[in-house]
């Protein structure tokens, strides 16, 4: 069996001493159901007898095939790899998708002879050293740690997030974390380069494992699976709007940032001196080029001048079925400039509004798509309202201080949602919109809820001002690489 990286992600290993037979069996089913990507069957030499914790029952090897054929059938029906912990011979007898083994186990070419090439060899490797000798000896994987402090791996060697994030950073096999992991403490390992997290008591200790186990698998893939993002937008020579303020934003969210540009533009902090679009077919073929080789897990679409741009995207979109999609409906710029004529407007409201998840529409671009005049708190709410109903997609609707300071409001099927704001007296607010739409699509795909997306795209944004960057003669950029990863 071929392991892949995600496989790694959410790591179960059952309890070592507990509990037995069809009650383990019961208990890792609600873990496969609650997103577990790989089982490994971990058992010592006697295990607490569930009926009587004063007692104990002696792992025979009769008991232990039994478990691990009960566990096999269940990660067999749910299409997860199943490994067993050091028993080489039991995991060649029943064929299993694995072994995990210790660097005093059992020397992996040894192992390879008795179970054959395609099965799944993980070492435990404690020490760069040993994780190198590791890959060149052929594991598939290495299990490093403890990283926290626990009760199941008492002789395990105590190694720094550093040293992890280094054995991580230097062998091209992944590497899962192991030792202590809980649902709290596994962002302390955010951006290790961890392919996945080994846990044992945090799911089993649990009363609702499936749950647990969901919960856990959210936080895991949005911390170790690639995520990619596709800004369809025009370039900003300047460097603080458009697509490039989009992949900066995207790289600061470690979101795998892809474009397609839709126009070349000549400007800077003081304006836009000119503007060349891309033709509607090369755009297309840009397109192409992205949506076959690496699909991206969320789309956000700026700048779009003109009706054939539109509908070439919107043909796109519909093509792939690309989603979801963040629209930031750019039709006037700061100074109050109309940047879409009629025909283009129509193509847009028409074509590319049914397929947005979400539109992020300033004052002024409400204003136009609602036909109605915005001036109050209450205006924003109608309009919002009104744009919803007409088009059915998710309104974000940046109110900005001349209405209401630092408030937006998103309207969606359930209604109104103000995200309130903190007004950050910084003029320097080139590439603003650009910025809060990236970082929407870049929590998308990562896989947030589109409410929690924007609430935490706002807050991104909040940092990128308070960075307070001070750069040209105009209305300057934003500080895109603000870290984010604690404040997040």
């Amino acid at each position: 069996m071929k392991l892949t990286r995600s496989q790694l992600a959410v790591y179960v290993i059952t309890p070592p001493t507990y509990p037995t037979g069809q009650e383990l069996a019961d208990q890792v089913e609600q873990s496969l159901k609650g997103g577990a990507t790989i089982i490994q069957l971990r058992r010592k030499g006697s295990i607490i007898d569930p009926k009587d914790s004063t007692k104990t029952i002696t792992i025979t090897p009769e008991l232990m095939r039994e478990e691990a054929l009960l566990i096999q059938a269940l990660c067999k029906q749910y299409n997860v790899p199943f490994l067993i912990d050091d028993n080489v011979q039991l995991a060649a007898d029943i064929k299993a998708d694995g072994v995990h083994i210790g660097q005093d186990d059992m020397p992996i070419a040894e192992a390879r002879k008795i179970l054959g090439d395609d099965v799944i060899i993980g070492l435990t490797a404690n020490k760069l050293d040993d994780a190198i000798r590791a890959y060149e000896e052929g594991a598939d994987y290495v299990g490093s740690g403890a990283v926290f402090a626990t009760g199941t791996k008492n002789d395990a060697t105590p190694l720094s997030h550093k040293a992890f994030e280094t054995i991580c950073r230097s062998i091209p096999i992944p590497v899962v974390a192991i030792g202590g992991i809980t649902e709290s403490n596994m962002d302390q390992l955010d951006t290790t380069g961890l392919a996945g997290f080994a846990i044992i008591s945090d799911i089993f200790n649990d009363a609702d494992i499936e749950t647990k186990t969901s919960r856990i698998a959210q936080k895991a893939n949005r911390m170790v699976l690639p995520h990619t993002a596709l800004t369809i937008a025009g370039s900003d020579s300047s460097g603080g709007a458009g697509i490039q303020a989009d992949l900066k934003t995207m790289m600061a969210h470690h979101v795998y940032g892809m474009s397609a540009i839709t126009a070349l533009t000549a400007q800077n902090t003081t304006g836009v001196t000119s503007i060349f679009n891309t033709t509607p077919q090369f755009l297309g073929e840009q397109l192409d080029a992205v949506f076959t080789d690496i699909r991206p897990d969320a789309v956000k679409i700026g700048m779009l001048s003109t009706k054939e741009l539109i509908q070439v995207v919107a043909e796109k979109l519909r093509q792939y079925d690309a989603k979801p999609v963040v629209l930031d409906p750019v039709m006037v710029a700061t100074s109050g400039a109309r940047l879409i004529d009629e025909n283009a407007l129509d193509a847009l409201v028409n074509d590319l509004l049914p397929l947005a998840t979400v539109i992020t529409p300033n004052i002024p671009e409400a204003e136009i798509l609602s036909r109605e005049s915005i001036k109050t708190a209450a205006d924003m709410e109608h309009a919002a309202k009104t744009i919803f109903d007409t088009y059915g997609c998710t309104i974000l609707l940046k109110g900005g201080h001349t209405i209401n300071d630092a408030n937006d409001l998103v309207y969606d099927a359930n209604g109104i949602h103000w995200i309130t704001g903190q007004r950050i007296q910084n003029p320097n607010t080139h590439g603003t919109g650009c910025t809060l739409s990236s970082a929407i699509a870049s929590n998308l795909a990562k896989g947030y809820p589109l409410l929690e997306s924007i609430e935490r795209a706002k807050r991104y944004i909040s940092l990128t001002l308070s960075a307070m960057l001070d750069l040209g003669q105009g209305s300057g950029p934003l500080e895109h690489g603000v870290k984010i990863k604690n404040e997040l």
